[in-house]
C-alpha cells in the first residue's frame, strides 16, 4: 500500500497508489493514513483516482482516518471510480463524505 502527499491551497492531498483497499491492506492503508495525515492540514482530501475495488474493510478503514482526525479536521473524496463510486452510494457514505469528482473540482469547493 503506497500513499502519497501534498499540500495545496491549505489543503493536505493523499493520494492512494494502489488500485484495491480490502480486507488485505486496510490496516496498512489506516496506519498509513494516522502517519501521514498527522497534525496537518485542516482539511484532508483524498484521492482515490487509482482505487479501481473497494470492501467493507477498505469502507471501514476511510471511516477510521476520518474519525482519526481532530473534529475540527474534515475528511473528503476526489476521484472515485465508478466501481468505487456504487460502493459509497449503495453505502450511503456518500452522504458522509464531501464526495468530488476530481481532485480540481474538490480544490474548487474546497478553497471557498
Amino acid at each position: 500500500m503506497e500513499l502519497t502527499s501534498s499540500k495545496e491551497s491549505g489543503l493536505q492531498i493523499v493520494t492512494v497508489q494502489h488500485q484495491r483497499i480490502d480486507a488485505a491492506v486496510a490496516l496498512t492503508f489506516k496506519d498509513q493514513m494516522r502517519e501521514i495525515s498527522d497534525g496537518h492540514s485542516e482539511t484532508v482530501l483524498l484521492d482515490l483516482n487509482h482505487v479501481q475495488f473497494i470492501d467493507s474493510s477498505g469502507l471501514g478503514a476511510i471511516v477510521a482516518a476520518m474519525k482519526n482526525l481532530s473534529p475540527a479536521r474534515k475528511l473528503a473524496l476526489a476521484g472515485l471510480t465508478p466501481t468505487v463510486e456504487k460502493v459509497f452510494r449503495l453505502t450511503r457514505m456518500d452522504s458522509v463524505f464531501g464526495v468530488y469528482a476530481t481532485v480540481d473540482a474538490a480544490l474548487s469547493a474546497l478553497r471557498t
